[in-house]
């Protein structure tokens, strides 16, 4: 019914009954037509209070209303109403907007480098992005673009649908009745964050499979051409997240505050908790708080057995390393989690350095020992190459160190993983961060203990 609104009737022409002597009524038509577009549009609204089936609706749209075709507009509105019913159907990878450096003077072919420590977010207007995208970067791709906002996402929606490109001419699509989904791309604009979405096309056979590639490189490297202006230019950075709940990509890459907020730290980023581990004054933990005459006169329970105990143990330690997410029914599951671990094999001398680790405990504090220092220097340097793509560290080649892959795949991986803890098959103690989805990443790799993204972490 959009369709027959007043701004939208321009863009979406029906097929009306033709008033005139020379006009004779089709007796054999199943969809008699309307004189005009309010009966049209009375005629539809009977039909959602009667409340048919979707097939009879299409039916009477595809081969009555509409019977010589409908427009891209049509189209795009189509396929946003299928991406609102179905938000799982298409796979988003988050992109950071970085700006770069400018270049010195007189240096013409410099590359220009990303500037971390800037702040600077470039500004989106839709007509002048569109059209900066149309001239500068598309020039040679006849394409169909139609923007959207859902109504429960703080996002705005970019569909964008080639329909000649100089990878399908309009000879080759000139025997062509149906366009495939190989040609269209989504882009998100996500309300007051610094990032955008964008999704993988669908593509059915090699040859649809290299066009979408194509067309997907030439739209990462086309929107931070038409989000730059003269002496301002951006670039696109691959944040190692991907995945089909567009919830999800807001939560860990959105304007809300649990972008570094991830696993257990995620109960400082909640708006029910306003403490701060900055805060100087320590608020006391609620097991040693001071019993109220309320606890004193409740009645004593059962002391737990040791299967008890334990199970309860294992909730408050999945409670600790996961915080406020890993939760089945909080809607910001993540399918699919590859991580590549490229650490040494533990062999019997890292086992005795550990003991001796243990050892060197007791040691008063006011002695501090030269391996421990040595600890805290290699930390601190560790710490200190946190931006670089690999660790500067020599390998050792008497090191045997196994390529070993991790798939974690499920509707909610973080939430399995949490349960997997709450059961006791998951030692949460000795569990590394990476595997409560702190670091925001689904595709990473791991040295020294820790993740790093792929082809740029995250965070």
């Amino acid at each position: 019914m959009g369709w027959l609104d007043g701004d939208s009737i321009a863009n979406a022409i029906p097929y009306l009954e033709r008033r005139g002597d020379e006009y004779e009524v089709d007796l054999d038509d199943l969809y008699p037509a309307c004189g005009s577009v309010q009966e049209l549009y009375e005629y539809y609204a009977a039909m959602q209070q009667q409340k048919g089936s979707k097939r009879d609706v299409a039916n009477r749209i595809l081969e009555g209303d509409w019977r010589h075709g409908l427009s891209l507009y049509q189209l795009a509105m189509v396929d946003f109403y299928h991406l609102e019913e179905h938000p799982m159907s298409q796979k988003w990878t988050a992109y950071k907007i970085l700006p770069l450096k400018p270049p010195t003077q007189g240096a013409d072919d410099e590359v220009l480098q990303v500037d971390d420590k800037a702040l600077n977010v470039p500004r989106f207007h839709p007509s002048t992005f569109l059209q900066s995208l149309q001239d500068q970067v598309l020039p040679d791709i006849k394409a169909h673009y139609h923007f959207h906002r859902p109504k429960d996402l703080p996002v705005l929606l970019l569909r964008i649908f080639v329909i000649e490109s100089p990878y399908n001419s309009s000879l080759a699509l000139s025997n062509a009745t149906n366009f495939t989904s190989s040609r269209t791309v989504y882009l998100a604009f996500p309300d007051g964050s610094s990032h955008i979405y964008i999704t993988k096309s669908q593509s059915n056979g090699p040859a649809a499979a290299g066009e979408s590639r194509s067309l997907q490189n030439l739209i990462v490297h086309g929107v931070p051409k038409a989000l730059s202006r003269p002496r301002e230019r951006y670039t696109l950075i691959p944040t190692s997240l991907t995945s089909r709940n567009l919830e999800t990509l807001l939560d860990k890459r959105g304007p809300g505050r649990g972008n570094a907020a991830g696993g257990g730290w995620s109960v400082y980023a909640s708006d029910k908790n306003k403490k701060s581990p900055l805060d100087a004054i320590l608020p006391s933990p609620p097991l040693s708080r001071e019993p109220s005459l309320t606890d004193q006169n409740r009645k004593r329970l059962k002391p737990l057995d040791q299967n008890q105990r334990a199970a309860k143990r294992a909730r408050l330690i999945a409670k600790a390393r996961f915080g406020d997410s890993g939760l089945v029914a909080d809607g910001k599951g993540i399918e699919k989690v590859d991580i590549l671990l490229k650490d040494p094999f533990p062999t019997a001398t890292a086992a005795a350095e550990a003991q001796g680790h243990d050892e060197e405990q007791t040691i008063t504090p006011g002695e501090p020992s030269t391996s421990a220092r040595r600890r805290t220097i290699d930390a601190a340097l560790r710490q200190a190459a946190d931006g670089d793509e690999e660790l500067s560290e020599p390998e050792n080649p008497s090191q045997w160190r196994p390529t070993v892959q991790i798939t974690f795949q499920g509707n909610h991986v973080f939430a399995g993983i949490r349960q997997l803890v709450e059961a006791g098959i998951v030692d949460g103690e000795r569990m590394p961060g990476w595997m409560t989805g702190e670091d925001g990443v689904t595709v990473g790799v791991v040295r020294q203990g820790r993740i790093r993204g792929n082809k740029g972490s995250g965070l």
